[in-house]
């Protein structure tokens, strides 16, 4: 089969050709029909995260086709979504308590293990998610990582927070938006200073405003998710956050958080982060989703094209989603 590896951390990912994966008990075998490319594959090219084994085939946000099941709840033919988190130990404290997503011996897909930049992968039976026909391929891809993980984030700010900013709008803000709207939320979307063309996509997307980080946002906000991986919108984001209100840092990576007045926290302002997803998350969302008619704005590339699509999106020249389409 076809795959994109990561050898070394720093250089383009390597088309090559290696033999299609065998499942183990417990696993699925998986046709690749797409799969979405997240700020965090960026991530691990880059070297931002500790390097994983090489050679590795980066992806996590998997849809496609069981095509060998060694499980009963899976069948070939059916239609399935991979996302980041790949594999946890069921034993500890965090799984125990409903937390799994912080389980220190779990796995991520694309990092851990292999990935879904190929033409087919293998992943545990009991992280995949079963997908129904409301959206494409294409469309849904990205839903199994910026869409969980980031409606994770949005989770974690309060039912009453009217008001949101969101800082960075790339593939989970655009997705969140549609989320908050349907609830009847106004956001503000915060991007790069002098980006006019993914200010204009937020308006066009329902954002009740949208400017620079070096603007000031018109009103007072209730809450704030930081989806850009830049530490210097802390705070930014503190801010413009009322006494009360919360700043949910929803990367899995952020650059140095610069130092900064306490006054900006005090007021019982609150600062969390979020840590990769649990499944219940994304049942949850993948439900949510469907309710609304979540739509994804997505930009295709193929296999051969990977590197393309990771420096499009390093360079802030996608709005919305990337996907390869294997």
């Amino acid at each position: 089969m076809r795959a994109a590896f990561l050898n070394q951390k720093g250089k383009s990912l390597t088309i090559g050709e290696v033999d299609i994966p065998e499942p183990t008990q417990g696993e699925i075998l998986i046709k690749v029909n797409a799969c979405g490319v997240c700020r965090t594959d960026l991530h691990i090219v880059d070297g931002d995260m500790p390097a994983p084994d090489s050679p590795r085939i980066p992806g996590h946000q998997i849809v496609g086709e069981v095509v060998q099941s060694t499980v009963p709840h899976f069948e070939s033919g059916q239609r399935v979504g991979v996302p980041w988190l790949g594999f946890t130990c069921g034993s500890c404290g965090y799984c125990g308590s409903g937390r799994e997503n912080l389980c220190d011996r779990a796995k991520f897909t694309g990092y851990d293990l292999d990935g879904g930049f190929a033409e087919y992968c293998v992943a545990d039976a009991h992280y995949c998610f079963l997908l129904d026909s409301t959206l494409t391929d294409l469309q849904v891809a990205p839903l199994l990582c910026a869409g969980m993980i980031g409606f994770r984030a949005y989770s974690m700010t309060s039912s009453n927070s009217q008001k949101l900013g969101f800082y960075g709008f790339g593939s989970a803000a655009h997705i969140l938006l549609q989320v908050a709207l349907y609830e009847n939320k106004n956001v503000f979307a915060v991007t790069r200073p002098c980006d006019t063309s993914t200010q204009e996509f937020a308006r066009q997307m329902g954002a009740t405003w949208s400017g620079g980080s070096d603007e000031d946002i018109p009103a007072e906000l209730d809450a704030a998710i930081i989806f850009a991986p830049a530490g210097e919108l802390m705070p930014i984001a503190l801010r413009s956050v009322r006494k009360g209100g919360i700043v949910v840092c929803a990367g899995i990576h952020m650059s140095d958080i610069p130092s900064f007045p306490y006054e900006y926290l005090w007021g019982e302002r609150a600062i969390k982060s979020v840590a990769n997803l649990t499944r219940a998350d994304g049942e949850l969302f993948l439900k949510v989703a469907a309710d609304i008619q979540l739509q994804t704005a997505v930009r295709s590339y193929s296999l051969e094209h990977i590197n393309d699509a990771l420096e499009d999106l390093r360079l802030g020249r996608i709005q919305g989603s990337a996907v390869i389409e294997i």
